[in-house]
């Protein structure tokens, strides 16, 4: 027998869509309160868009409101929907193996559902009554898309799985589970970032994705973030913005069109990157979690800023705000990783004063030890200019988070120098291009950047984070100083 996603994905291929439609009877969009009524209300929706999705997904709230008529309707609705088109129960189940025997034995054979949503707060054992069979699937509440889902599934896990939020563990675990192919994800649209750091740790699983619509999710930004490698893995869930429209055939076709029309722009953006991978190397690719994360938490803003030196910016980068977004700061350190690996030292030297977290962020996830000079001389204590333990003639490689002139990297480095360590290499997240790079080198010293200002630009304009006015402007500026 066919797993619930061989068919799943035959049926996206066959339709070219990746459209799932919520079948949500608000009592509100009903002329009356009613199992008829919200029976009818789903049978016109099928009506005028099976042709054009992949899944539907019946809610099962909205029918069990209205008590055994309810639960009549519901079974009505989903012998209604047409052989091949898989049929997703959006219940939220979770319970202990023997509650979920039952429940699975109503979801596949008593209503005749395809799949089912569940909570993954019990466990494995809580799952396996629905994916004993790989015909039928599930769907893991990852994470969701509605605000309060911050409250729990972004909670750092610490320990030996210091890297990971709660939702990541999830979908780790998923990709493990997922044996018969028939466990995907729900990851809401709403949160793009989120899409992207699953899509990471769960490479093969296919996404639920609601939130696009009456929730304000984007489509393109959630494709971008969330498409396997292939170009599938996805169901793009749809409710009240297909449901709610005076003609809901004409809603999803303009849907699904849109989504088309991303999904091959994607196509397109990957299978150059992939041309481009082929001969040879080539700039890093900008992490779209930095990229984002470094714009929504304000570390990098837009408008009218006076610099240090007395120039007026278009853009100022503040880098000190990472100290209070601990999974942007992981992020940021994971980053430097590959730079490190590639070089020799004994030892890490933070720049104060937006280094030093990041430095130690850095010395968490590889064990290497930090040490860093001081700006102030202390007057008491050991007075000493270095603080940290390390040993005269030991190779330091120079962590600091901006490189503009060069300039304020030569005062530290004087420092660790005339302290007996040897100094060659200076590592920094982002190089805002403005000569720091000819400096050093001049001085005999090698500057590494995670990313430089051009591709954050670069990325921001792609994604329209940023308004093609102020790209412009700063780039003009860069190109003056």
């Amino acid at each position: 027998m066919a797993s619930f996603f061989s068919v799943l994905e035959n049926r996206a291929l066959q339709i070219d869509s990746l459209l799932c439609i919520g079948l949500d009877p608000y009592p509100a969009d009903l002329p009356a309160p009613t199992a008829e009524a919200a029976k009818e209300f789903c049978l016109r929706l099928i009506e005028m868009t099976a042709p054009l999705a992949v899944a539907f997904k019946p809610n099962a709230a909205f029918f069990e409101a209205l008590g055994p008529d309810g639960w009549k309707a519901l079974q009505d609705v989903i012998s209604a929907i047409p052989a091949g088109i898989p049929v997703i129960l959006d219940a939220k189940r979770g319970d202990i193996a023997s509650t979920a025997e039952a429940y699975a034995n109503s979801t596949f054979n008593n209503l005749g559902a395809s799949a089912i949503t569940l909570s993954p707060y019990l466990g494995y054992d809580s799952l396996q009554p629905y994916l004993t069979n790989s015909a039928f699937g599930a769907f893991l509440l990852c994470k969701t898309s509605n605000p309060g889902s911050i409250d729990l599934q972004d909670l750092p896990l610490g320990g030996d799985y210091a890297n990971l939020c709660l939702y990541e563990q999830v979908a780790s675990l998923g990709e493990v589970w997922n044996t018969a192919d028939n466990l995907g994800l729900i990851v809401g649209a709403t949160f793009p970032e989120a899409l992207r750091r699953v899509r990471r740790v769960a490479p093969n699983l296919w996404i639920l994705a609601p939130g696009i619509g009456a929730q304000g999710g984007d489509l393109a930004a959630a494709l971008q973030a969330g498409l396997r490698d292939d170009g599938l893995g996805m169901l793009i869930s749809v409710s009240r913005g297909i449901a709610r429209s005076t003609n809901p055939h004409q809603a999803a076709n303009e849907l699904l069109a849109n989504l088309r029309r991303e999904r091959a722009a994607w196509q397109q953006a990957h299978l150059q990157q992939l041309a481009r991978a082929k001969t040879g190397p080539t700039q890093p690719k900008v992490s779209a979690v930095l990229a984002e994360g470094l714009f929504k938490t304000g570390c990098v803003r837009f408008g009218k800023f006076t610099l240090k030196s007395g120039l007026e910016s278009p853009i100022y980068i503040d880098l000190r705000q990472l100290i209070s977004y601990p999974s942007l700061l992981s992020e940021v350190a994971e980053a430097y990783l590959p730079l490190l690996r590639d070089l020799q030292f004994d030892r890490l030297a933070a720049l104060p004063y937006a280094a030093l977290p990041i430095a130690t962020a850095i010395s968490l996830k590889s064990g290497w030890p930090v040490i860093y000079p001081r700006k102030e001389i202390k007057s008491y204590g050991t007075k000493s200019e270095i603080e940290g333990v390390y040993l005269s003639g030991e190779r330091v490689a120079v962590i600091d988070d901006l490189a503009t002139t060069g300039g304020s990297k030569f005062e530290a480095i004087t420092k660790l120098t005339e302290a007996g360590l040897t100094v060659r290499d200076v590592i920094v997240l982002i190089d805002r291009q403005s000569g720091a790079d000819e400096s050093l080198a001049a001085a005999g010293f090698h500057l590494h950047s995670v990313v430089n200002l051009t591709q954050l630009l670069d990325y921001w304009e792609n994604t329209g984070l940023v308004s093609l006015d102020q790209i412009a402007t700063t780039r003009a500026f860069l190109a003056k100083n």
